[in-house]
Order: structure tokens, then sequence, then C-alpha cells
């Protein structure tokens, strides 16, 4: 509970700077149990690192960050600090784990790093908003994974300008992420396992994709990000995205941030048909009862589910359980 309400104190930090600056990001557990679709391993607290691989990708290697900044890479990094859960997710996922050194106290997948910490088998250089410098450099790192938005864009910046190699993930949409999968790939020398995650990811989203082509039937829906005050994942988040790619229409696409604070006498008047929230049971808020999701019992409480706001690879497993929310005539019920 302590750690839920950090993570949620961190995403109110978040909002204030997008209301603040205009700047886009939300960070970051119900992944699907399907052996065929799982793509990272479930977390443990036993699981300890593995030896480092031979990399598979040639270096040097030059890649762009999603903030516009070419990287030259020379040799495969051996030293990796992951500033953000959903790049320490991607990192796993593409066999750089062995590789990280350093990640923030809100990493919590796939593997229980805390424990890794308490035994020396990693550091923890502590917060994910606006990180302090001194333990990350403390690592001697040799790649640095930053997020943008305002959560380590600033300490990017500085660390840039002592000369380490940052880069800079920023997505905005689900094809931002599978590209963010692939240059980490290539940066951290995996670019084949990259690939091959990569194949799979697309694979499943061509499945989506290729079942709501044409679909005329489009719910409204409600997606909540948070509670008190009230905020929606909008246009221009890869939230939205994905609730566009399985053939929803999200009912705060007109606003003018990706995460609006919004008003329930709002949300009452678009009616959506579908809500999603981690908050329970929205009947109870005066006015709510008479929205066309909560008559027809389509609220869905996804609790503190990280795959919808952590852009790795699990925003795929949140797509196909949205389908499935969504669709349910289409991909059967959720």
């Amino acid at each position: 509970m302590q750690k839920k309400t950090m993570y949620l104190i961190a995403a109110i930090a978040i909002v204030a700077i997008l209301l603040a600056a205009t700047a886009v990001y939300y960070y970051n557990n119900n992944s699907k149990n399907n052996d065929d679709n799982n793509i990272t391993p479930t977390p443990s607290a036993t699981a300890t690192p593995e030896e480092p691989e031979e990399p598979d990708e040639s270096f040097p290697i030059t890649i762009m960050d999603d903030s516009g900044v070419k990287i030259t890479i020379t040799e495969a990094p051996q030293r990796i600090i992951s500033l953000a859960p959903s790049s320490t997710e991607i990192l796993f996922a593409v066999g750089a784990g062995d590789q990280v050194v350093g990640v923030t106290d809100f990493c919590d997948y796939p593997y229980n790093f805390a424990d890794w910490i308490a035994e020396g088998k990693m550091s923890t250089i502590g917060n994910y908003w606006q990180p302090a410098i001194e333990p990350i450099i403390a690592l001697e790192p040799d790649l640095i994974l930053a997020s943008g938005g305002g959560a380590s864009d600033e300490v990017a910046d500085k660390l840039r300008g002592l000369g380490y190699n940052v880069i800079m993930l920023d997505p905005a949409t689900l094809s931002d992420v599978l590209y963010n999968i692939d240059i980490i790939g290539k940066a951290t020398g995996h670019a084949n396992k990259a690939t091959d995650l990569l194949t799979s990811l697309q694979a499943r989203i061509d499945v989506i994709t290729s079942k709501v082509t044409g679909i005329s039937d489009k719910p409204k829906v409600y997606i909540e990000i948070w509670d008190d005050p009230l905020m929606a994942s909008a246009k221009g988040s890869y939230i939205d995205d994905i609730l566009t790619i399985v053939g929803g229409i999200n009912i705060f696409a007109d606003a003018t941030t990706s995460y609006p604070i919004v008003s329930s006498d709002v949300v009452i008047s678009k009616n959506p048909d579908i809500i999603l929230t981690e908050s329970g049971n929205v009947a109870d808020r005066a006015g709510w009862s008479n929205i066309n999701a909560v008559i027809n019992n389509k609220v869905y409480d996804r609790g503190s589910d990280a795959t919808y706001i952590r852009p790795g690879p699990r925003l795929v497993d949140a797509l196909e359980e949205l389908a499935k929310i969504v669709h349910p005539e289409i991909f059967g019920n959720i």
C-alpha cells in the first residue's frame, strides 16, 4: 500500500509539470497468464542476475533517442542505469538485465529488485522523479536510460554535460514504445533478441488491428488514471493510442493535454459506455449511477495494474485486455 501511495504521489507531481509546461509523460499487474503471450519473466524474489552474454550487435553504433539526440556507443555497455520502471522492463525483456547496475525505487518488474538491492546484487539510485545525480555517478555507468516529460530530463541534460551516454525515452504511441525496444536492443548489444521480441509483439498487435478494421460500433470510453483530482488519459498519450487501436473512442479526445484534470460533471455529461478505473466502485460518486457504463455494468477496476501506464513490452498485454473490454463480441469476455 505504501508503495502504491508513493507511486500515485509521483503521478500527481507529473501532472503538475504537464499543466505548467505542457510536457507529456506519465510513468509507470495483471499480466496475461498464457505462456504464449508472456514477454517477460514473472516477478520473483528468488531470481538472481545472470552471467553477461556476448553482444550480438557490432559496435560502435549510433542511435537517435526520443529527444532527437544522436548517441554513439563505442562498445557494448556493461554498467547500465535505468531511471524509470518502463526502461527497466525493456532492458530485461531484450536480454540486457545482467548489464543493469542501478534502478529506481519504483522498479519492481520483472523481478523484486528490492530483494536484489538488499542482497547487494543491485543498487538503487532512489527516486524516479528528478533523481539525484550523485548516486548515478557513483555507480560509474557507461549507459543511462532517462525518462522524458519532466521525469528525469533535467538530470539527463546535466549527465550529458558531464560526458555520460544518455538515451532519453519519451514515447507517445505504441509505435514509439516499439521503437524504444528496438534502439535499446541495439544500444545494449541485444539487437537479435529485441528483433525477436518486436516480431512477437507486432504479430499480437496485428491480430487486434485485423479484427477491428472497418468496425463502425465504437463505444465511448473513460480511462481514469487518478481519482483525486480526477485525471484522465487523453489524446497524445500511449494509453489513448491503444484505445484507438482496439476500436474505442476516448471521451477526452478533445483535451488540450495528454493527461488532463477533469471534473465529475464533465464525465457524467459525456456519458461513457465503458469506464476503466483503479479506485473501486465509481457508482458511489454523486451522479455517476446514471452513466451508461455504470448502468450496464461496464466499469472495470484495473487496480494498480502497471501494464496500462508503463510504456514497455507489457503495453501489448494491456492492448489485448482492452480489446476484450471494448469489443467482447469480437475478442471474447475478459
